[in-house]
């Protein structure tokens, strides 16, 4: 054998691994008995004690100082693995095996705080897995990962070349345009909201063939319920989750097709690329950027909006709206609210602005674990201007930081901007594609994302591969033009 073909089958089995491991968090998050946490906790610990040592095996860098690379694909595949191993080698076993215990037992933890409203509850693991993860990349940036950053380094994990000041910095490009909008069309009268009670079984049957309008492939994926709607897995087998609220069966029904844009991507990515490096999507901006163009561009666009209401009609019977435009300024209304998930499109960036700033100054040190609930409030209000009620619709409602998931919500807007470029790209290529979507068809939409994103997996950095496909480079203008064009007519500015 080369070096090449030792490091390419060396990687195939621990990414078949990696998905192993993935499954066991996948259960515990829905299926797994509540008395099983620490079990499950010394399992995850156990399996990430088997991967760290595969990905800082000592061969890995023989071969990779070997390795001959046939094509471009495998040169990306092997500059992958090196960065990779850069990252892990930095970071002690230990350290490791102790990250994913505590947090798979954190997520329980989180789960029953948010169900009691108990901040206190999950206030001393969160701080466990805050000084964990600081630990974390405070190894990697003395390894140069993340140009010596903390934070950089954790955020290099979900979004390859960001950092918190280019972010930081998006950021301050998007704020006064959104704010101003927003203070516009709250100012504005509101479309009549859905009222009334939406059967779960109905929910769920509704969800089921949205995911089928948007091509989810039902023989390498499932459906099921979750606290936070999640999607896990990838090559042929990625499944999805949701969450019932039998007043708001908006809430299910997106945050359903919001994890098809995930789970598709993953499914799409081309079979030469399965168990390699390029084999799941490269990065967390541009999978945002297929879940949040499915969920809102595509989802909750005016045609797509006329065959929903069909189908709700179907299966709720009346809905006390006057038509379909009546349905889809429904569907859009902007409205005060405090959960990040179910922000409508105007407002959802703002939510995530106010989570960067935090668990930034957590990992730097300037704001303590004990001072979250009051950091959170305080901010909430001055941002939305009115109060949190109870912790569940604060600092709680996420499950991102119990899993030590720190760095990743940046790139929840950073997909939002992708998804703003993609779009606009997407229809100067399908002018027809209203048609289709009025049908309850988004196949011509899905299939343009993969052809031009999700078939190429991790083969291109994710700013060439959203260049590639809008041809030109990503900027926030598409994304802050397109909300401005569509809440201004539905509210009449």
């Amino acid at each position: 054998m080369t070096a090449f073909t030792e490091l390419m089958a060396h990687q195939r089995s621990t990414e078949a691994l990696s998905l192993v491991a993935e499954r066991l968090g996948w259960d515990q998050e829905t299926m797994m008995p509540r008395g099983a946490a620490e079990q499950r906790a010394e399992e995850l610990a156990a399996m990430e004690q088997v991967l760290h040592a595969r990905r800082t095996d000592p061969r890995l860098a023989e071969w990779i100082a070997k390795a001959e690379a046939p094509d471009a694909a495998a040169e990306r595949a092997i500059a992958l693995i090196a960065h990779a191993l850069r990252r892990n080698g930095a970071v002690p076993a230990s350290l490791a095996e102790e990250l994913a215990r505590t947090t798979s037992l954190a997520q329980g933890i989180w789960a029953e705080a948010r169900a009691k409203n108990d901040v206190g509850h999950f206030l001393p693991m969160l701080k466990r897995v805050v000084a964990l993860r600081r630990e974390e990349g405070q190894a990697m940036a003395a390894a140069g990962i993340g140009g010596g950053d903390a934070y950089d380094a954790l955020i290099d994990g979900y979004e390859p070349g960001a950092t918190a000041a280019s972010l930081a910095a998006m950021f301050a490009a998007m704020r006064p345009r959104l704010v101003a909008l927003r203070e516009a069309v709250l100012g504005a009268p509101a479309p009549k909201a859905l009222a009334g009670s939406f059967p779960a079984a109905g929910q769920l049957a509704l969800a089921r063939r949205a995911a089928s309008a948007f091509g989810y492939d039902w023989t390498r994926g499932r459906l099921d319920l979750a606290v936070h709607p999640f999607s896990s897995g990838g090559v042929n087998d990625s499944r999805i989750t949701t969450r019932v609220v039998e007043t708001d069966p908006f809430n299910c029904l997106y945050s359903t097709i919001h994890e098809v844009g995930h789970s598709s991507y993953e499914l799409a990515i081309d079979a030469a690329h399965h168990f390699t490096p390029l084999g799941h999507g490269v990065s967390m901006g541009v999978h945002e950027s297929q879940s949040r163009i499915y969920e809102n561009q595509l989802g909750r666009s005016r045609a797509f909006a006329g065959w929903l209401l069909t189908q709700m009609q179907a299966e709720f019977g009346a809905l006390g709206v006057a038509d379909a435009d009546a349905f889809y300024a429904t569907l859009n209304r902007v409205q005060q609210g405090f959960i990040r998930t179910e922000a409508d499109e105007l407002q959802y960036n703002l939510h995530v602005m106010l989570r960067f700033d935090l668990e930034r100054a957590l990992i730097g040190g300037r704001l303590d674990v004990a001072d979250i609930e009051e950091a959170w409030n305080a901010r909430f209000l001055s941002d939305f201007g009115f109060a949190v009620d109870v912790p569940a619709n604060g600092v709680l409602q996420d499950v991102h930081w119990s899993v030590g998931a720190i760095g990743y919500f940046a790139t929840y807007s950073l997909g939002n901007v992708y998804a703003g470029c993609l779009n606009q790209a997407m229809r100067r290529d399908l002018p027809d594609l209203d048609a289709s979507l009025a049908t309850g068809d988004a196949r011509p939409a899905t299939d343009w994302l993969c052809a031009k994103v999700q078939r190429f997996g991790s083969l291109y950095t994710p700013a060439e591969v959203i260049t590639r496909a809008c041809g030109e480079a990503p900027s926030e203008a598409p994304l802050l033009d397109y909300l401005e064009t569509k809440f201004r007519a539905l509210y009449n500015l």
